[in-house]
């Protein structure tokens, strides 16, 4: 049993908690609470973390069967381990998931989220979650874009990011001309010289530009995009935040799809 804060897995765990750069190198993230965990597939864990309380409860054996590696932890030193106010006695170390651009259009018809410099954890969080209701097929994300595998974003995701199919690209403008090529048109959110987003059709492979919470897309976004759409808004609302506007756009795709089938 671990029972000391300074016990060098504490500190290896805590640090995969904090620092986006160690969780690269080691392609590993954590991820936390019972619902979480219980969702990873077995071979994805690399070491399940029990409280010790925890371990005397009936769901610790459904949770430990087929983990190669299971520690046990002071109920006093599993705060240490955890990123959140009120742990729930169980973490998981997971290892990363590997895409290219070819397995998030390798859909028979793409439904994509492409997003540019988004940075608020709780959006990209709720894109993931949202985008698997929707029946998001892939979700491509720029390299200035929020860590997906920060706790926050975990959390957030519910799960979704292990179901979904996404990549991280060093440059936009080129995995765009890729799409394009590969026949997914591309709608780009933004308020200047746009179209309704409910009087176009998405019923074909089609992937949504959702931008930085604050500034949008960048001009050259735009400009690469085929169509540029709005959600048009009542009363003194400017716009929705990013989460909610990709949430929009993305069940508008599901509804024309539904229709098609």
């Amino acid at each position: 049993m671990i029972t000391s804060t300074s016990n060098k897995q504490v500190k290896y765990v805590s640090g995969l908690v904090k620092k986006a750069k160690m969780r690269r190198e080691e392609e590993l993230f954590v991820a936390e609470g019972l619902r979480m965990c219980r969702e990873i597939p077995k071979t994805r864990i690399r070491t399940l973390y029990v409280s010790e309380s925890f371990r005397k409860g009936e769901q610790f054996f459904q949770m430990a069967e087929g983990v190669s590696q299971v520690e046990v932890v002071a109920d006093s030193v599993f705060g240490a381990l955890s990123d959140t106010r009120t742990p729930q006695g169980v973490l998981a170390l997971v290892n990363w998931s590997h895409y290219t651009m070819e397995d998030v259009v390798q859909a028979k018809s793409p439904h994509l989220m492409i997003l540019e410099h988004l940075q608020d954890p709780g959006n990209l969080g709720t894109i993931f979650r949202a985008g698997e209701g929707a029946g998001v097929t892939g979700i491509v994300m720029d390299s200035q874009t929020v860590d997906v595998y920060s706790p926050k974003v975990i959390r957030a995701t519910m799960g979704s990011v292990l179901r979904i199919p996404f990549v991280y690209v060093e440059n936009l403008k080129e995995s765009l001309f890729f799409l394009k090529k590969r026949g997914v048109q591309l709608f780009a959110a933004c308020l200047e010289e746009s179209q309704e987003y409910d009087q176009e059709n998405y019923q074909g492979s089609v992937g949504f530009l959702i931008g930085n919470e604050a500034n949008g897309l960048m001009p050259e976004t735009v400009a690469a995009a085929d169509v540029r759409i709005h959600i048009p808004m009542e009363g003194k609302v400017e716009s929705l935040n990013a989460a909610m506007a990709a949430t929009v756009l993305m069940y508008e795709a599901a509804r024309q799809r539904r229709r098609k089938r």
